[in-house]
């Protein structure tokens, strides 16, 4: 009896966790942030950014939900390459805005 309650609530977890595994980088963290929560929001911002930003730059940007002074330190810091990944990150939050308002 016990094995069976355990199979079925693990076939009713399946499809949360199959989606939770297939978010992006930028959605995982919306989800987890304490603005975020809202999964369509969310996976939303998570297309914006598979259209505008590289792997790299999301996972980049995915820590910027938990520690926004880490994209403080990126936009004020003098790196080149610091500067060319903020000119994308720009891009990106442009391109959510324009496509995920409301």
């Amino acid at each position: 009896m016990k094995s069976i309650v355990l199979a079925v609530a693990a076939a009713a977890l399946l499809p949360l966790m199959s989606t939770l595994a297939a978010a992006g980088p930028i959605e995982r963290a919306c989800m987890a942030s304490d603005r975020g929560g809202n999964r369509a929001l969310c996976g939303c911002i998570q297309q914006a950014a598979d259209m505008t930003l590289s792997g790299g730059d999301q996972r980049r940007a995915a820590k910027f939900f938990k520690d926004p002074e880490r994209a403080h330190a990126t936009w004020i810091s003098q790196s080149s390459s610091d500067d060319a990944f903020w000119d994308r990150y720009k891009q990106f939050g442009q391109a959510a805005e324009s496509y995920c308002a409301g």
